[in-house]
C-alpha cells in the first residue's frame, strides 16, 4: 500500500475589518481557494489540487487557515493564493487576501510554527503598548506561551525516557 504525502499551508487571512473574519466559514474558504487555482492554473490545475484538498483548520477570530493538498501540486495552490482577493459568504463579499506564513508536511510541525510566529506578534504588541495594564496582559500571554512549551518539551522527554528504561 502506497502512502499519499501531503502538504499544510497555515496562512492568515488579512482583511481592512476585522469583524469581518468572524463570518467566513470553511466552505468559503475552501471555495475561494479553488476558485483562484482554477484561474491561474485552468482546469488541469484545479483538477490536481482538488484531489485531496481540504481546510483542516480555521480560527474565524485569529484569521488562521491550515490548508491541505496534495505533496505533488501543493506549489499550484501556493501559487494561486496571492488572486484571492475577496471571501464570499451568504452573498456577501468581503475583501481580504491571504499571507502564506509556512508550509510544513505535517499538522504538528505547522502548530510549532504558530506558536512561534504568534509569540513574536506579542513581543512585537509588548513594544507598541502605551498603558501599563496592557503591557501586563501581554507579557502574562507570552508567559503562558512559554510555559506550555516548556511543559511540552518535558512530556516529550519524559516519553523518550520511558522507552529507553523499557528497552533497557
Amino acid at each position: 500500500m502506497v502512502r499519499l504525502k501531503h502538504r499544510y499551508l497555515l496562512c492568515e487571512i488579512v482583511s481592512e475589518d476585522p469583524r469581518c473574519r468572524q463570518c467566513i466559514d470553511e466552505r468559503a474558504v475552501g471555495a475561494a481557494a479553488k476558485d483562484a487555482v482554477a484561474r491561474t492554473h485552468g482546469d488541469y490545475g484545479l483538477a490536481c489540487c482538488s484531489i485531496a484538498f481540504t481546510v483542516k483548520y480555521l480560527n474565524a477570530y485569529t484569521g488562521i487557515v491550515l490548508l491541505r493538498c496534495r505533496k505533488d501540486f501543493y506549489r499550484l495552490l501556493w501559487s494561486a493564493l496571492p488572486f484571492v482577493t475577496y471571501l464570499e459568504n451568504r452573498n456577501q463579499r468581503y475583501s481580504c487576501f491571504f499571507n502564506t506564513l509556512h508550509v510544513g508536511g505535517t499538522i504538528r510541525t505547522c502548530q510549532k510554527f504558530l506558536v512561534q510566529y504568534n509569540r513574536k506578534q506579542l513581543l512585537l504588541l509588548l513594544h507598541n503598548c502605551t498603558s501599563e495594564e496592557e503591557r501586563q496582559s501581554i507579557q502574562k500571554s507570552v508567559l503562558s506561551c512559554c510555559l506550555k512549551e516548556m511543559e511540552e518539551e518535558q512530556s516529550q522527554s519524559g516519553d523518550e525516557e520511558d522507552d529507553c528504561a523499557e528497552t533497557d
